[in-house]
């Protein structure tokens, strides 16, 4: 059984640096450790999110992307910062989710931002979310800004090195990757 990774980045809009981040994420997680993966956008899960009231009211499509969100082994979580935290419509998307549903789960926090002012938004918004949902964050958090990207591409070295130690911390979680660790020891 493949070892599933899902990236979820809470932009709508496209092109987006958000999605960019999580793809690099999941693309350098995937080709370290062999896993499946895929990465989605709000503008992915569609409208039924915005009229939503419970998880029942969604469409197909959003349902399917949230149930891939709760099936995986691991999640990779993006948002954009508006206003020193996550956009509404994102934090909607994590509401339909039960907090059981991610207990213990790896989760893989990252946010872009305009600027550095906004840098800690991974750690004062996100970490506090996903640990009410008792889901396992990882030490290393990634924040990315606007210089960090050309062209809607991660473009800075040291963004590429903090991605790199991100995904690092995921190896305790793979099982290939985990029986290596402690074969090692």
């Amino acid at each position: 059984m493949t070892f599933k990774l899902v990236g979820i980045a809470g932009s709508f809009s496209r092109p987006s640096k958000t999605h960019a981040l999580v793809r690099a994420v999941a693309d350098l997680a995937a080709s370290e450790y062999g896993l499946a993966s895929a990465v989605y956008d709000l503008h992915d899960v569609g409208r039924s999110l915005g009229t939503a009231q419970w998880r029942k009211d969604l469409d197909a499509q959003a349902l399917r992307i949230i149930d891939e969100i709760v099936a995986a082994d691991a999640v990779v979580i993006g948002s954009p910062t508006y206003k020193g935290s996550y956009p509404g419509l994102f934090k909607h998307l994590i509401d339909l989710i039960d907090p059981h549903e991610l207990r213990a789960k790896p989760i893989l926090i990252t946010a872009t931002g305009g600027g550095d002012r906004h840098a800690l938004m991974v750690e004062h918004q996100l970490r506090p979310l996903f640990g009410f949902f008792m889901a396992h964050t990882l030490p290393t958090a990634v924040y990315a800004s606007d210089r960090d990207f050309t062209d809607y591409r991660v473009s800075s070295e040291p963004l590429s090195q903090r991605i790199a130690a991100a995904v690092g911390e995921l190896a305790t979680f793979v099982p290939s990757r985990r029986h290596a660790l402690a074969a090692a020891e």
